[in-house]
């Protein structure tokens, strides 16, 4: 390895070790819901830079974090080789960098960054900054849904061919 490339068998390593360990369930919401569906809560004041997602909620296609950054807190130069990411401002503003090039985006605005493209997040605001961060690298299947006109159809039909519901009353 030549001298100007770190080491980082011992960081691959301990990331490795991180994936293996199971993440705690962090139910806070209805816990009578129907089987495989389950909800969790995102911990807005956590410690952690990241709370990470996937496993607590049983996703298996995708990656899915929650990241915090305070005031002046950044996030290190990476890229992925294989995943793409969309994060998606909930609160703050992010500044995006782009192999090297800031952009800002705000609360409700979204960024999807190809595989290869290197790039930080920070947070260059005097406010909480949360992002959810959602990557992944397999092909989308296209539509699998099925839309039912109530609750006794059970055979249903395309999304685009059942019409919407009325809207509900007025209380």
């Amino acid at each position: 390895m030549p001298d100007d490339q770190p080491d980082l068998e011992h960081v691959r390593d301990a990331l490795r070790e991180h994936d293996a360990q199971p993440e705690p369930r962090m139910s806070h919401g209805p816990t009578d819901l129907e089987d495989g569906v389950t909800v969790i809560a995102l911990d807005r004041d956590g410690e952690e830079r990241f709370q990470p997602l996937r496993r607590s909620l049983g996703v298996s296609s995708f990656g899915m974090n929650l990241v915090r950054l305070r005031p002046r807190q950044r996030g290190r130069i990476h890229r992925h080789e294989r995943q793409e990411e969309v994060y998606l401002v909930l609160e703050g503003t992010l500044t995006l960098e782009l192999e090297g090039e800031a952009s800002e985006l705000v609360a409700g605005q979204l960024a999807r960054v190809a595989p290869g493209i290197r790039r930080r997040l920070a947070n260059r605001g005097d406010a909480l900054l949360l992002v959810l961060a959602l990557g992944g690298a397999g092909a989308h299947e296209g539509r699998d849904g099925r839309a039912f006109t109530d609750w006794d159809d059970h055979e249903g039909g395309a999304p685009q061919e059942i019409p919407l519901p009325p809207d509900l009353p007025e209380p």
